[in-house]
Formats: C-alpha cells, structure tokens, sequence
C-alpha cells in the first residue's frame, strides 16, 4: 500500500503545518543528493529562470513575504 498524506494523517494538519512540513520533506530529498531527472520542458523552464534572475538579480521577493501573503490569502474568507 503506497504511502499517502491521507493514510499518515497529513490531511489533518494546518495549512501552516502541511506547509513547513514540506518544506521539512523537500530538504529532506536535496539533503540525500540523488540525481534529480528533469523533462526538457522542466530544463528549458529552469533555464528560462536563471536567465531571467542573472539579467535582474535585485528583482526577487524574500521567502518570508511570498510564504506571509500566501498564507494570508489563504486566511481570507
């Protein structure tokens, strides 16, 4: 039986702890260092951004701002 969010309780979590749980989870797999295999359209997206970011790297918005006004549309009635 494949392990899913609902089978582990994860269904059950706040929003803001699903949230820092995959955060948790996602540096969990950069941490084992696999190979990741990416789809040329993923490549050529990849690529599209870094060039994007190398032409106007001043142009980003801090972590916590993007993470604080999701969170808060997600609060809004």
């Amino acid at each position: 039986m494949p392990v899913t969010a609902k089978s582990l309780g994860v269904d059950k979590l706040s929003v803001e702890d699903r949230m820092a749980l995959a955060e948790e989870l996602w540096e969990s797999v950069v941490a084992d260092g696999g190979p990741f295999l990416l789809s040329d359209a993923q490549r050529n997206e990849l690529d599209r951004r870094i060039a994007e970011h190398e032409a106007a790297p001043d142009d980003v918005v801090p972590w916590v701002e993007v993470k604080e006004k999701g969170l808060a549309s997600l609060k809004r009635p």
